[in-house]
């Protein structure tokens, strides 16, 4: 459930349900699955289904509104010469009353603040796309059929409201502005109401158009993906029963991107009827021939990086690290600044936490620094695999700079069976002093290192605090008698992690991923969620000037410990290409 909604799962359930059916209904012309899509659609607007008058599908949590309607409008357009037409009327007359006329309302009350958040307080992101979408795809449903004037308002609302909300949810470098999990959201609306404008007018009326950013988001996706799991930084949302990356194959075929196309139609979520639609089965080739293994996310917003060893090999390495502006992402992020994932033969060994409960108490009210979000563990500093010092929060207002960042810019070819250039490598390098009190000066940066078998994370920080470094793990881990290597193990892979040149009394220790016992309290009778299976790699020291250097060695089957290297120790200002060779 998202923040006081009680129905939005119920609604995206419906949604779901009734693409299903009414698409089944077109492939075979039988209508035992138009029967059962009225007998949902009876349900949803049903004395047993939410209260008895106009605010039965919720509004003031207008996401539940939204997918509602849209549920209808597919059934209205998609079972249209099979519907009686009673039935027809019937579903008309839901939409309007409990969808359109709600938008209406809302749209027209921005000031009131009833229900109409989504569109008026410079949304941009998927309660903009959904709710937009929804009542975009409500109105071009029943428009010509619908004699009170309805539809028409509603195009002349939600149209002009998605070209400033909506449509600008995409940075510059095609990063969606909340999360990697809102990106589902957020595109499977925005390609709902673009691709039913395009079917419906001909036109997209500037919705793939108005931000010239548009076509670089498949790219977003695809590098956000490591393998089984996304770089799933900040909150990862309610479930995805409607929503998929099915967007990608809209925007492939739109953008002239086949390589989205390719990289989608694979995909575990791709056989669901938006794909039937959207999907070009002309285009053919592979996703990952000529594709880069490497790519950085320059925008001041999100600022992010990805690297990985290969496409197709499942047990390959993927990193993913991130700085980035820590308010304007509608509430959904951490306080994550140098923040990274590590996968290396099929798991993750660095992971995060995702989404806190989302009916705790002001969990969405604000992302100011005294906000109530920040203290949820989950969405602590603490919480993330970073910094910390004086084992505060950072800074909301960091402005984080990328120093420097470079590729050796290998590509996979065609075959699935890639090989690692000796001298291939990538690296990236931010300054986060702006997100920490009590320090002076805190550079991050991370490489792949020895044909990208190893991952060199370093941080260069002087701070008048204690440090202490974090990382979260399901491994179990054991650490060596020096106190300065562990090894961590999943299952029957095991990966080492050794603090290079080691700082006098830098150790490696463990600790429970729970909220410190001096923390800010929670608000009365709030609790916080727990954590279980996880495992908190710890390094502390006392306030000083470090170079603190920490190489992960994940244990690849035929490799044996002579061929693992150690990189020499180089000033992060001072990292290129080559400075590790």
């Amino acid at each position: 459930m998202d923040g006081s909604s009680g129905i939005l799962d119920n609604c995206r359930y419906v949604k779901q349900r009734v693409k299903a059916w009414a698409y089944a209904y077109r492939m075979t012309n039988d209508t035992k699955w138009v029967d059962r899509t009225w007998s949902e659609l009876q349900n949803a607007v049903s004395d047993s289904f939410g209260p008895n008058n106009s605010t039965k599908w919720n509004p003031s949590h207008f996401l539940d509104t939204a997918e509602m309607t849209a549920a209808f409008a597919i059934a209205y357009d998609w079972l249209n010469d099979a519907l009686t037409s009673d039935q027809k009327s019937s579903i008309m007359s839901s939409m309007i009353t409990y969808g359109l006329s709600q938008g209406i309302h809302g749209y027209q009350n921005a000031n009131s603040g009833d229900f109409s958040g989504w569109w008026a307080n410079d949304i941009t992101g998927n309660w903009n796309c959904v709710c937009n979408s929804g009542m975009t795809l409500g109105a071009l449903a029943i428009l010509g059929d619908d004699q009170s004037g309805t539809a028409e308002q509603i195009l002349s609302l939600s149209i002009p409201n998605a070209l400033t909300g909506c449509a600008l949810a995409f940075s510059t470098d095609g990063t969606w502005k909340e999360t990697a999990n809102y990106w589902y959201f957020g595109t499977t609306g925005h390609a709902e109401m673009s691709s039913a404008l395009l079917t419906a007018t001909g036109s997209e009326f500037g919705l793939l158009t108005t931000n010239p950013s548009t076509n670089l988001t498949g790219f977003y996706h695809m590098f956000v993906s490591g393998f089984g799991s996304l770089f799933n930084y900040g909150d990862h949302g309610p479930n995805k029963y409607s929503a998929t990356a099915n967007s990608m194959l809209l925007y492939g075929d739109y953008y002239k991107h086949p390589e989205y196309v390719l990289f989608q139609r694979d995909q575990h979520d791709a056989p669901e009827p938006w794909s039937m639609f959207w999907y070009d089965p002309t285009v053919a080739g592979a996703f990952w021939d000529n594709m880069p293994l490497d790519h950085f996310f320059n925008d001041e917003l999100d600022q992010w990086a990805s690297f990985r060893s290969s496409w197709t090999d499942e047990n390959a390495l993927y990193v993913a690290i991130k700085a980035g502006q820590l308010q304007n992402h509608q509430t959904h992020n951490d306080l994550d600044l140098g923040d990274f994932v590590l996968d290396a033969l099929g798991t993750r060994w660095a992971g995060e936490l995702g989404s806190g409960d989302y009916n705790s108490f002001e969990y969405f009210l604000s992302d100011a620094q005294d906000a109530v979000r920040w203290l949820y563990y989950r969405k602590r500093t603490e919480g993330q695999n970073t910094i910390l010092v004086n084992k505060a929060n950072q800074n909301v207002n960091a402005q984080p700079k990328i120093l420097n960042s470079g590729s050796t810019n290998d590509a996979q070819g065609s075959s699935t069976v890639y090989t690692v250039p000796d001298s291939s490598t990538a690296f990236w390098t931010a300054d986060l002093t702006s997100g920490y009190n009590d320090t002076t000066s805190f550079k991050r940066g991370i490489r792949t290192i020895n044909k990208r078998r190893q991952v060199l994370l370093q941080d260069d920080i002087t701070a008048s605090e204690g440090i202490m470094w974090r990382m979260h793990t399901n491994a179990t881990v054991s650490v060596d008698s020096s106190g300065t290597s562990a090894t961590l193990q999943i299952g029957d892979q095991k990966l080492q992690m050794q603090i290079l040149n080691a700082p006098s009394g830098a150790t490696i220790t463990t600790a429970e991923p729970v909220r410190f016992s001096d923390d800010p309290a929670l608000p009365d009778n709030a609790v916080d969620s727990p954590n279980p299976g996880v495992t908190v790699v710890v390094i502390s020291l006392p306030a000083g000037t470090y170079s603190l250097q920490v190489l992960f060695n994940p244990q690849w089957s035929g490799m044996s410990s002579s061929d693992f290297v150690t990189p020499p120790s180089v000033a992060i200002d001072s990292w290129s290409l080559t400075s590790h060779n």
